[in-house]
């Protein structure tokens, strides 16, 4: 009897097993995406599941400081996929962060303009496919003026602020804003022009109005919110205010501002490559580009989803910028051996 009870449990154990390994094999293996936050539409989480088979998982950031930050202390085989600005691919590529793309994988790649290829942050296209592209402006309340006549004096000099604002927390851009308020150029590895930059930052730091640096979601919030009167953002979530309060307004100042470009990689030590490229490829589709455009305020670097976007969308100034606007913004380089020149300048300007 006891042998047949043993007999029964045994069969028992390997029934519950097999079918244990059975859910687990059932179970959709995930891909977790290193992003920005509110840079998807949550409704893409769950279609992106349905037609790949793979659950979706994201892991947010703010800046781009602190996204190189957690993949340098957590290592990088957390993630598969990693959302970055142009700015930062080389420094990535060199810290051994993101892999060459098998480009092969990711047939939607035939939908990207051509603009958006072999430029200077990957000029082989062997480690980026874009997501969104955008430009960095000012965000503020006030009476209507000329959108072309706005200068980053509004809160560089304390004489014309016109309340509260807030600087963006992101060492290249606001350095670069910076040099470019003072009449330099964006890309400058100038000692000397760099250190007018950083002075020209805490000229404004001790004004009364300003408030600090924040995410572009944070400086957005705060100006919604009438805590802020101005904030430097991007104009995906400049967008998301003017839709919530339409006498906000959106500039890109006289002395100019860059254009930037948001690209997918893949992670260096990436758990589930084939989910990796299964996303690309996703949002490389015409129409899911077009939604995310639409969803997320951002000009899309996919052709194809031109095709399918209206022309209010197209036509939108703060989204896709005139050609005005164009010609005074430039893309922000790698600054090579120069980076250490912009690291000690965002210290100094964060502790003083």
């Amino acid at each position: 009897m006891k042998k047949i009870l043993l007999a029964f449990f045994l069969l028992t154990a390997l029934a519950l097993t097999a079918c244990n390994e059975e859910k687990k094999e059932q179970a959709p293996k995930t891909v977790t995406v290193m992003i920005y936050s509110e840079y998807i539409d949550p409704a893409m989480l769950d279609d992106f599941e349905k037609k790949t088979g793979f659950k979706l998982q994201l892991e947010l950031y703010e800046a781009q400081e602190e996204m190189i930050g957690k993949l340098q202390a957590a290592g990088t085989s957390q993630y598969d996929v990693i959302i970055a600005s142009d700015v930062v691919i080389q420094q990535m590529v060199h810290l051994g962060l993101i892999a060459n793309i098998d480009m092969e994988k990711v047939p939607n790649r035939k939908n990207i303009a051509p603009q958006f290829l072999n430029q200077a942050y990957d000029p082989t296209n062997s480690f980026t496919l874009p997501y969104l592209w955008g430009t960095t402006g000012i965000l503020f309340r006030g009476e209507k003026v000329d959108p072309d006549s706005v200068s980053y004096s509004m809160l560089f000099d304390s004489k014309k602020t016109k309340g509260n604002f807030s600087f963006l927390d992101e060492s290249r851009s606001m350095l670069s804003m910076a040099l470019m308020a003072k009449g330099f150029n964006a890309n400058s590895t100038d000692q000397k022009e760099i250190n007018k930059a950083v002075d020209y930052i805490l000229q404004a730091k001790k004004d009364k109005h300003f408030l600090g640096f924040d995410g572009s979601v944070g400086g957005k919030d705060k100006v919604l919110s009438n805590m802020d009167w101005a904030a430097i953002v991007f104009n995906g979530e400049a967008q998301a205010a003017i839709d919530e309060d339409s006498t906000l307004q959106f500039v890109i100042p006289m002395e100019g501002s860059f254009m930037w470009v948001d690209a997918m990689t893949l992670s260096s030590k990436s758990p589930n490559p084939e989910g990796a490229y299964a996303f690309m490829n996703y949002i490389l589709d015409a129409n899911i580009g077009a939604q995310l455009a639409k969803y997320i305020n951002y000009a899309t670097p996919n052709n194809a989803s031109l095709e399918v976007i209206d022309e209010e969308f197209k036509n939108n100034r703060v989204i896709n910028p005139t050609p005005q606007e164009i010609e005074r913004m430039v893309f922000l380089n790698d600054p090579g051996n120069a980076a250490k020149l912009f690291d000690e300048a965002w210290t100094i300007v964060k502790t003083r």
